[in-house]
């Protein structure tokens, strides 16, 4: 499925804008850009393709953002001393290449190269203890002093302390509103400290305010930079809890710090650990586990060969009521598309044709793991 880079020419700064054009765009989540980038080739093309498509699924007037108004974007994030990268880029972190729904487009401030060393993921509560603060301060510096760059949210508590802890080493900040959106607002020294002597990532755009939705996406980002994801001081339904959760739908380590029963915060970690987390003592214990792990990236399909090769082959007979057709066949349970292929009357390159039409319309999504759900419209 995943192989590493091909040697290709690096991508232009036309190349760059029109990707993040395409990732700006209504109802183009992670894997529907990466099915158009296989299916057309180029980002350009693409963009040309999307009213169309939309329109095919049941979407009319479907616009792509304005292409002054991506490139004002670019040049302000260009201005505050920040850049993008893209999957096509040599910089892109290869272990988060590997997953499914690798963000097609960073901006980020600061050092790009960390984000492909050996990475390590600390989250954990808000209101975290005096001394779980002080335990992830001292754990994210024992494993920086041990070649570990340490990511996590830049949220308070845990987060902030594992920051500070590696601060010398290294640390990644990955945040959920637009880069230039400080969040929390008490962590502003903190941000700038990362901005320059580590590395801040943020996929939404400028501007963007971190909402509540947003913090999931973030967290997949965080567990998908990392070979492990180790979880302190957590409840059972907070975000750090989910980001654990997603580095093992990833295939990641998950490792968690004890605590007492007795502590509401405890309940995350040591129900991980009763799931089979690796429990954590100290950096030992983590790189006891992670010495082998091994990352591939970077997505066959799309960048075997060269990078702009023209679009594929595609079936064009498509019968006319092939939208309603699956839409009938879709639930609000998802269902893999292997699944639905065996259901249907169609080819695998006209299923998916209307898979994309139909997601473009916004009236299906597409989750990790090939699977499809319909949705409320």
């Amino acid at each position: 499925m995943l192989q590493t880079k091909p040697q290709n020419e690096p991508l232009s700064q036309d190349d760059k804008l029109g990707w993040l054009r395409l990732s700006r765009s209504d109802n183009v989540g992670p894997i529907t850009f990466y099915r158009l980038i296989e299916r057309f080739g180029s980002a350009e093309r693409a963009l040309q393709a999307l009213p169309d498509m939309a329109a095919k699924g049941g979407k009319k007037g479907f616009k792509a953002p304005d292409a002054a108004h991506v490139q004002a974007e670019y040049e302000a994030l260009k201005n505050m001393g920040g850049e993008i990268v893209t999957a096509a880029c040599e910089h892109y972190p290869l272990a988060l290449s590997a997953i499914d729904d690798a963000p097609p487009v960073l901006s980020y401030f600061g050092d790009i190269t960390l984000a492909n060393k050996n990475c390590v993921a600390i989250v954990g509560a808000r209101n975290a203890s005096i001394n779980g603060k002080k335990f992830a301060s001292r754990l994210a510096k024992d494993l920086g002093q041990r070649d570990q760059v340490i990511v996590s949210g830049l949220a308070r508590g845990i987060d902030t302390a594992a920051h500070q802890g590696a601060l010398e080493s290294g640390t990644i900040a990955v945040v959920a509103g637009g880069i230039d959106m400080i969040y929390p607002q008490e962590n502003s020294d903190l941000f700038h400290a990362i901005k320059e002597r580590g590395l801040i990532f943020a996929e939404s755009a400028l501007g963007t305010e971190p909402k509540a939705h947003f913090f999931p996406r973030r967290n997949r980002i965080v567990s998908g930079l990392s070979k492990a994801t180790i979880c302190m001081e957590a409840t059972l339904k907070s975000g750090s809890l989910i980001t654990a959760r997603m580095a093992g739908e990833q295939g990641r380590d998950v490792m968690a710090v004890p605590g007492s029963p007795l502590d509401p915060r405890a309940q995350g970690p040591n129900h991980l650990i009763r799931e089979g987390a690796t429990l954590v003592r100290d950096a030992n214990d983590v790189l006891e586990i992670i010495q082998n792990f091994s990352g591939i990236g970077f997505r066959e399909p799309i960048f075997e060969g060269q990078l702009y090769s023209g679009p594929v082959a595609v079936d064009d007979n498509i019968p006319e009521n092939a939208s309603e057709d699956i839409l009938a066949l879709l639930s609000f349970t998802p269902i893999a598309v292997d699944e639905l292929l065996r259901n249907c009357q169609l080819s695998i390159p006209a299923l998916q044709t209307v898979l994309l039409e139909l997601e473009l319309a916004g009236r299906i999504q597409r989750l990790t793991g090939n699977r499809i759900v319909l949705l409320d419209q």
